[in-house]
């Protein structure tokens, strides 16, 4: 009797868009980055004034949240700008195939990138702010389930931070984030980059994407968490480190769908 057991790849065969995903080495990973820093490079000042966009209008969302009284909503919309940073990076990812073309990169053309396929795109858009609206909602509804006699201003959040309930409150949280970004992970990692390089649809895209992480899950639980590390080292240094780190993930992002997808025949 045999011993082989099947391979990732023969278990998967069969499945919707299986023969268009390429399987890769995790060594690969960093590759994304050197590439996408060299893309950064080519592309000059326009990578990070890109990023410092988004930066600015972190900026002033945080502040309108603040004088809003609504500085409880500040650390779930951090956590929203991790589930939508696909959408945010679409714009690099026309960057990278500018340079990958041999066309000087555009700042006015990377904002107007969701033009290459302006239905699905879109449609790709309104799904992940559906998505990120319902983050949202639910750390509100958890905060008054696990605090309900709490106001939800800025002293009364860090008074319950070190407090039990605080503590059984950010692990749920946590875990709540980690299921949101991982589904969000999965569907988007090749979506938008594919939408945007081959017209394709939403449905296909998101297909290919979930085929990509099955296919290696050792490389992209590396890549998912080189992304948290970059994105949360950003945040980090009061979202400056973002101008140059949204940009690196973007033109990174190019790469690894350009390793992940097969090109079409």
């Amino acid at each position: 009797m045999s011993n082989t057991r099947p391979t990732a790849s023969s278990s998967l065969a069969g499945l919707p868009y299986e023969d268009r995903v390429r399987r890769i080495e995790p060594s690969q990973v960093v590759g994304w980055l050197w590439k996408g820093w060299a893309d950064m490079r080519t592309a000059g000042w326009v990578s990070p004034a890109y990023g410092a966009l988004f930066v600015a209008s972190g900026f002033a969302l945080t502040m309108g949240l603040t004088l809003a009284g609504m500085a409880y909503l500040i650390a779930p919309m951090i956590g929203a700008f991790l589930l939508v940073a696909p959408l945010l990076t679409l714009g690099l990812y026309q960057v990278s195939k500018d340079v990958e073309e041999g066309r000087k990169p555009r700042f006015g053309r990377a904002l107007m990138a969701w033009r290459a396929n302006p239905y699905h795109i879109l449609t790709a858009g309104l799904v992940l702010m559906l998505f990120m609206m319902i983050w949202v909602r639910l750390n509100v509804i958890a905060f008054a389930l696990f605090f309900p006699y709490v106001s939800m201003s800025v002293s009364s959040l860090l008074a319950q931070t070190l407090t039990l309930d605080g503590i059984a409150f950010t692990l749920f949280v946590t875990a709540l984030g980690f299921a949101f970004a991982a589904i969000a992970f999965v569907t988007n990692v090749t979506a938008l980059p594919m939408m945007l390089d081959r017209q394709e649809d939403i449905f296909a895209a998101a297909l290919v994407s979930v085929m990509a992480v099955l296919r290696n899950p050792r490389a992209m639980a590396l890549w998912a968490g080189l992304i948290v590390l970059i994105i949360g080292i950003g945040l980090a240094t009061a979202m400056l480190g973002l101008i140059v780190a949204l940009p690196l993930i973007g033109h990174a992002s190019w790469h690894a769908y350009r390793d992940l997808v097969k090109p079409d025949a």
